[in-house]
């Protein structure tokens, strides 16, 4: 009799995989997030049981050398140094965008147009009207049967899941208060270099896109509606920095002896309203001294509360106001069952997951959208929706902290 493993599959059988339709995978950029993706890609057909089988067909970037040992270290079979030759791959299905913004629009569109799915990191664009006309390509791919998302990746930490869940289900009944802050460090230090994610011409803005997006996609998943308006503040603290030296990685970079103008937010704070009543407190910082990926967020209704901290991930904190106040109180659900969202193909109850887990299941949901023609979530009309979220934040700080509508 053959022993089987975790999740029930026969050790020594036959390959998972067989018979299962491949979709040949493309990535554009394999810096941090390439890096990421990668990792969901390759790990994704191994934990949970699906329609297609990914499979790494190549990766793109612009440095010939760069690009081929990203390929040799991520998994990936081919080598692209240019993003248009990718897209023409006959191996090539679906294409995966993990480059700055300023390039997000014209590749996603000319890979929809060009008959395949797409997967683009967040922000969606840099500016609306970019974000719009990657909605309509979308929507033209759409009715050829393509699907578009967007890389909101916290949205599948099982705990901010099950959250939605609860919410959906009234377990908070009606929703007065929403509170997020998302805080990192990494620019603290004045001679941090002048990376790409400091000038507005590629990223677009800078905390506010960077890490306000995040946190506005989780308001509006979670709380199931679009913010109406904000009034907001933004702040440039370092003003000038050491001009980059070298290429960068991740969130680490070396400066030379000239100095440039950093042309992006480094902190953003804001309020907001939703349509149903409920008010907002978002912060987005990476000048927040000690603190690395500090992702929290609080939601208060007429019959209970929900509070997630990134660095605890696989834990929800949930008060039940309904219950007597001599017992009642915050208690912790450890978000390790089978039965909570994503987790019934990994470990046993009481086994933690991680942050590049969030991209297996994006994987995940991705690949079931294509095999079963669903749209995916988030779409790119989710994308939009934020996108004029953080116009309106700019919008505002700039009319010093104005009232200012969100379009819908």
């Amino acid at each position: 009799m053959r022993e089987r493993d975790s999740r029930g599959s026969e050790q020594g059988g036959p390959d998972p995989a067989a018979g299962k339709r491949p979709l040949g995978v493309g990535m554009v950029g394999y810096a941090f997030m390439g890096a990421a993706h990668s990792q969901g890609w390759r790990t994704v057909g191994r934990v949970f049981d699906l329609p297609v089988e990914p499979a790494l067909a190549a990766v793109c970037g612009r440095d010939a050398d760069a690009v081929r040992a990203a390929a040799d270290r991520l998994g990936w079979a081919a080598a692209e140094t240019d993003w248009r030759a990718l897209i023409a791959r006959d191996d090539v299905d679906l294409v995966d965008i993990c480059t700055p913004g300023d390039s997000h629009a014209e590749i996603a569109i000319a890979a929809l147009d060009a008959g395949k799915h797409v997967l683009c990191e967040k922000p969606l664009a840099n500016t609306v009207d970019e974000a719009e006309a990657m909605v309509d390509a979308a929507e033209r791919a759409r009715a050829r049967g393509q699907v578009a998302m967007v890389g909101f990746n916290y949205r599948r930490v099982p705990a901010l899941a099950l959250a939605r869940r609860m919410v959906a289900e009234g377990r908070l009944g009606a929703l007065r208060h929403v509170r997020l802050t998302y805080l990192q460090d990494w620019l603290v230090d004045p001679e941090f270099p002048l990376t790409w994610r400091l000038r507005k011409d590629r990223a677009g803005s800078g905390a506010l896109g960077d890490l306000g997006a995040h946190i506005v996609d989780l308001a509006q998943f979670l709380v199931g509606e679009q913010v109406a308006g904000v009034s907001a503040l933004t702040e440039t603290f370092v003003r000038e920095r050491p001009l980059l030296d070298g290429a960068s990685s991740g969130l680490t970079a070396a400066g030379g002896a000239r100095r440039g103008t950093v042309t992006v937010d480094d902190a953003a704070v804001f309020t907001g309203r939703f349509p149903s009543g409920a008010l907002a407190s978002f912060e987005a910082t990476r000048f927040a001294a000690g603190r690395k990926n500090a992702l929290r967020l609080e939601l208060n209704g007429a019959e209970g509360s929900l509070a997630f901290d990134l660095e605890r991930l696989n834990e929800l904190s949930f008060h039940d106001h309904t219950e007597p106040a001599s017992s009642s109180g915050f208690r912790r659900i450890l978000v390790t069952e089978p039965d909570h969202p994503y987790l019934q193909a990994w470990w046993p109850p009481g086994h933690g997951l991680g942050y590049e887990h969030t991209f297996v299941h994006q994987a995940r949901d991705l690949l079931l959208a294509v095999a079963s023609g669903a749209g995916p979530e988030p779409s790119f009309a989710d994308g939009l929706s934020v996108q004029r979220v953080l116009a309106a934040v700019e919008e505002s700080a700039a009319k010093n902290s104005v009232y200012t509508k969100v379009p819908v």
